[in-house]
Parts: structure tokens; sequence; C-alpha cells
């Protein structure tokens, strides 16, 4: 039997709630919970002394229940005569003090001030089924009558999923017309509802309270399952809070039901009152294995979240798989937050990994996962903001026992811009951590200084230029590896001449120095001034996240940059480009461009990263030359890296060739 109304208007006509409450018959229909799920919420806010007016009662038991439990003065109201007639013969016995009236909630006969809490489940959603001119009209009659009937301090007790148009209903008339408008959310209605196997939307209860006047809007929420309550400046901000509760909501609701093949959805997870988001979950699915766990949550530790595995779709995919779980929960936590030990986190996070759980999970104990038995360390040494990269941040991390130093931009948090290796050393004032210098923890670093060697390896001295600055590890690194060449750094932003020289250790010289200055402009007048680089290394980010590369910027690689380039390192010189494509549909394209202006394009793409290394010289090269040149490049890096005991991983050369490409 189909119960539910062809379209959303009919829920405001009389004739449709006729015929709906004769087809049920004396079956309750309760709309967004029933009493036991409600009463905690109810009791606070409705008081047995009270004079209660219930509107839109329908056949909710609720009337009943709260009469039975001592509130005595309660009168039930409803549109439809059929409901009245069912409801009065149920109750007319045991109950005969408990009122039910046929009457027009837009229209009441009831004097003045006669109630101090009228309650509303569902009524005000059935009546506003949308937002037509003559539905407002409606709706703004039945808060007259509301505001007209309650005792001063009364309460309009209304429980809603707070649709947009009804939210923006409430907050347009209430609070200007001197009602305190509070918003609470009923956790145990919604899990009512997912034990029935219903959908489970958010559930709202929204308090307003009458006074004769206010200084000023009072709102207030309390979204979370504790106690404390919030208050916003503006409406604004209420429908924000709303919709992103209602979004979050929506998006677990439809994770509990079915699994999203193979992909990921991530949700940001807020301590109530906070801005800043505490979380970050990324709800990762594989392809269903009867022999994998049905479900766990992995916690990234602080300062392990912007590493390939836990930053990329493709890492975490990865990690779901070799962790053989068909649907994994990966935590990452933010900067600028206090954490607890593992347990602790595990606790705070107990409920939202719960919501995010498949529906049928059988073991109802979910596993936590992670690298190791704490949640890491993360210590901010500098915050500031420039011109051109925006906020930033430099910070110390442990991982696996050893420190690092990196920094981000914050408009890209999950991206490590410059990381340096801390290492403890011996002063005359005692031990202090300094940045090692001899030490790259980026790897496409390592692999742009062996094509740095293959420029330079017969040349001194030897001119080389780095566009992209950065935090200076590489520039300062090859000021070592390579104690022949003379750097020039080139970027535009001062702000990290000073964050590269306070906090990576930068040092300028004779062999290394610095120029504040675009890097197209810097490269461009170097070859109208007939200038020479043996190497020109690009190494810079792209701001522009629209066109799917990350690195260089789109400019970096029009033609008339790259003539100047072909320009500047000669006959013998190189090219050597830091790639980083999101959109691999980008990369024909741009490797014809280089094709078309260089000779010789050697690729090495990185295994774990979506950096390609691509070393670009103007004359056609030997393919044996490339190699044994390059070969001589690794040996000498591997060597170096002993000399100065640094911890960087050797390049193995079979794999390094293996994965190098001529184009």
């Amino acid at each position: 039997m189909n119960l539910l109304p062809k379209s959303h208007q009919e829920f405001s006509q009389k004739e449709y709630w006729d015929s709906f409450f004769k087809k049920r018959g004396t079956k309750a229909f309760e709309w967004y919970g029933e009493y036991p799920e409600l009463s905690t919420h109810l009791h606070k806010y409705i008081k047995p002394q009270d004079d209660v007016l219930i509107t839109g009662c329908g056949n909710s038991t609720l009337g009943r229940d709260l009469h039975d439990i001592g509130y005595k003065k309660i009168i039930n109201i409803d549109i439809s005569q059929v409901v009245i007639r069912q409801m009065l013969s149920q109750s007319a016995k045991e109950r005969p003090d408990l009122k039910y009236v046929q009457m027009d909630a837009l229209d009441m006969s009831f004097a003045n001030d006669s109630f101090s809490a009228i309650v509303d489940k569902g009524t005000l959603d059935a009546l506003m089924s949308d937002n037509r001119p003559e539905t407002v009209e409606k709706i703004q009659k039945y808060f007259s009558e509301i505001q007209r009937v309650s005792k001063l301090a009364g309460r309009y007790v209304c429980v809603s999923l707070l649709q947009e148009h009804i939210l923006k209903a409430l907050l347009d008339y209430f609070p200007s017309n001197n009602w305190m408008l509070r918003v609470v959310r009923c956790f145990e209605a919604e899990a009512k509802a997912t034990e029935n196997g219903e959908n489970s939307m958010p559930v709202f209860l929204v308090v307003c309270t009458k006074f004769k006047a206010l200084p000023r809007k009072i709102l207030e929420m309390n979204l979370g399952s504790g106690d404390k309550m919030q208050r916003f400046e503006t409406e604004d901000e209420v429908l924000a809070q709303i919709a992103s509760t209602q979004h979050a909501a929506f998006v677990c609701s439809g994770l509990k039901r079915s699994a999203i093949h193979e992909n990921e959805v991530s949700l940001d997870l807020y301590k109530v009152g906070d801005s800043i988001p505490r979380f970050t979950v990324y709800v990762v699915d594989t392809k269903h294995d009867a022999r994998n766990a049905q479900y766990a949550a992995f916690i990234v530790p602080q300062g392990r979240e912007a590493e390939w595995l836990f930053s990329t779709k493709s890492g975490r995919q990865h990690l779901a798989k070799v962790t053989k779980t068909n649907r994994l929960s990966i935590v990452t936590m933010h900067r600028g937050q206090d954490y607890g030990d593992f347990n602790e986190v595990q606790t705070e996070l107990g409920d939202a990994v719960c919501s995010l759980a498949p529906s049928d999970l059988k073991n109802k104990k979910i596993p936590y996962l992670s690298l190791g038995s704490d949640v890491g360390k993360r210590t901010i040494r500098f915050e500031g903001s420039s011109e051109f990269s925006g906020a930033y941040v430099v910070e110390d991390v442990e991982v696996d026992q050893e420190k690092f130093r990196r920094l981000f931009y914050l408009t890209s948090q999950l991206v490590i811009q410059s990381e340096a290796k801390l290492k403890t050393v011996k002063t005359k004032k005692g031990v202090k951590e300094v940045v090692d210098l001899a030490h790259l923890t980026c790897r496409h670093h390592v692999y742009m200084s062996v094509a740095a060697h293959l420029a330079c390896r017969r040349k001194q001295p030897s001119p080389v230029t780095v566009v992209g600055l950065g935090g200076g590890g590489l520039c300062s690194f090859l000021s070592k590896f390579l104690p022949k060449s003379k750097i020039t750094a080139v970027d535009i932003d001062p702000a990290m001449v000073e964050v590269a020289t306070n906090w990576f250790g930068l040092t300028q010289s004779d062999r290394l120095r610095v120029v504040v200055q675009d890097g197209v402009e810097y490269v461009n007048k170097m070859a109208e001034e007939n200038g020479h680089s043996d190497a020109i290394l690009f190494d810079v980010d792209s701001k522009d996240s629209s066109i799917g590369m990350s690195c260089p910027p789109k400019q970096f690689l029009e033609e008339s940059v790259l003539d100047s380039i072909v320009k500047v390192i000669g006959a013998s010189g190189f090219f050597i480009l830091n790639l980083v494509l999101r959109d691999s549909s980008l990369r024909p394209s741009i490797l014809n461009t280089l094709k078309n202006k260089f000779e010789t394009v050697v690729s090495y793409r990185l295994a774990e990263d979506l950096n390609e290394i691509l070393i670009c010289g103007r004359d056609k090269m030997d393919t044996e030359i490339v190699k044994r040149s390059l070969a001589e490049g690794t040996n000498e890096i591997n060597n170096f890296f002993k000399r100065n005991q640094s911890h960087c991983d050797d390049v193995e050369l079979e794999e390094y060739f293996n994965n190098l490409k001529i184009l």
C-alpha cells in the first residue's frame, strides 16, 4: 500500500492527511523519532507544569507519552478530523483529560498568551514543502499564530530535518520578533533510524523562546553530542553549519548503504566551537574480497600525512590493499591542535569512525591501525605570510626517531614545499640541532643533482641556475656536491630567502647567491645579454591549481622561455625540469614541445611520486654516452653520501636505468 504523497505539495493539504490516516488506520506514524529518542531534549525544554500545545499531532503517541509521565495540560490539534476521531477513541477512557481538537494551526481559536510550550514534530516540514510565495505566506500565518498564542518566555519546540528553505523561514521570523533561537541535534533519533534500517538524516530540535525585547539577536547551536552550546553572530553562519552537518550525514548514510567502488570520499571533523578541522578522514573502498577484513581505521601519525602513502589517492588505495581491508578510514591530524596518546585519539574518533562503517559490519569492534604505537610529534617553528605564497609554516617533525624540518604553504597542506634533515652537533654552548646540508630528503632532488653533474662534469668553473628556491636545500646541496660550480638561485618571493636563511641553513657566498626576481624574466634577460649557464634547473611550484600541473607554472614552459633556455645553455649545457602533473593528459603535448626545442630529452619517473625529471640538451647525444655519463654522476653522488655520512638512500644504478627513458 503506497502511503507516500505523489508530490511534496500534498503534504500541506487536508485531503492528503485525511486519506493518509484512513489508509493507515490506528498504527502510529512517527516523524523523526519516537518519544524515547526525543525525551531527553523534550524534558529539558518542556516542564510538567507547562500549558502544552501539540500542533499537527497526527496519530503520534507523543501527547499520550508526555501525559503518562506527568504532563497533564496538553492539547493536541490537527487539521484532519479523521485522525482526531481516532485519537479521541483511543484515549477517552484512560486519559479523559488529554485533549484532541480538530483545528487548523494557521487559524487557531485559542486566546492570546494561552501556552507556555508549543510542540511541532514534523508539522512545519509538512506545511512548508517548498518556498513558493503562497507557501511562504502560509508559513507566516502559522508563525504569527504561534507568536500570538504563546505566553511571554514560552517556547516553540520544533522537531525538523531543517531543509534550507525551512531553516531560512525560522531564522527570518523568530529572531526578528524577539525570540531567542537555539538548534540542537538529536543523535538518538538518528541512531534509532539506523537501527531500523532507515536512511538516517540529521534530526534537529529548534527551540525558540519568546521575550518582550532582546538587545540583539541570540542564535545558538549544539551540533555535537556534548552539552556545549555555541553562539553565532549571523543567520548565515547558522545556515552554513547546518548545511555542513547535513552534507556530512548524507555522505555517511550513503557509505553505509553502498560501496564507492575503488574510490574514496573525504570529510573534515571539527570539535564543537572550532573553526579549523581537527581530523580529516579519507574513506577508501577496495575490490571486495571475502578474505579481507570488512572495515578498519588507520591513524596517520603527525608529520607523516604528506607522504605519498597518505597524501595521494593512489597511495591511500595502496594502503587499503596492503592492509587487506575492504573499507579503510584513513585519519590524518591537523597542525595547530593538541592530541593525546594513541588510545585517546582512538576514543575521540570512535563515533565518527563507526558512522563510516558499512551497514552489514559483522564485527562491531573496529580495529585501529597505525605505523607505530604513538601519534607522532609536530612542533611549529615559524609561521608567516608572503605576497606570493600566502600563509606558510615551518615545522619540525619526528619520523622513525629522526627529525626533519619542513616548509608548507597552507593553501596546499599535504604538499611538502621544502624538507631538510636535522642533525645534532656539539658547540661551545652545548648540543644543538642544525640542518644537515649534505642530506637530500626530497628524492627528486637526488636525480636532479645527478643530472646537474652531467652538465658540469668536465667544466670548471660551472655556472648553474636553479629557478625556485623554497627552503634552499637543493641549492645548498649542489654547492657542496659540485664544489667547482657557481650556483645562482632565483626566486620571486623575498620571504622564501628569509625562510631558507633563518630556518634551512642557507648561506650565501661567492659560490652561492640568491637573486629575487621572476624566474622567467631572469632567464629571458640572460638570453638577451648572452649570459651562459651549464645547467638550468626548474624546481618551482605552480599556484594555479586549475590546469592540472603542480610544477612548474604553465608560463615557464612557453616556447619563448624554452628558446631563451636553449640559447643560455649552449651546445653542451642541459635544461633539467621537475615536472609534476596531476592531469596525465597534459604530458604528451609538453613532451612534444620539449622535443621540438631539444635534440636530447631524457625522462626519469619516480616510482611512488608524481615527479618526473626531464633532462634536455640542445644537441643530439649518443644513448650510450648519456647512460655512461649519468652512471658516473650516480657513482659520484653515492660516494658523496658515504663521505658525508649522509643517510640518503643510494641510487640503485640498475633501477635508475630501468626507469630511464630517452625520448
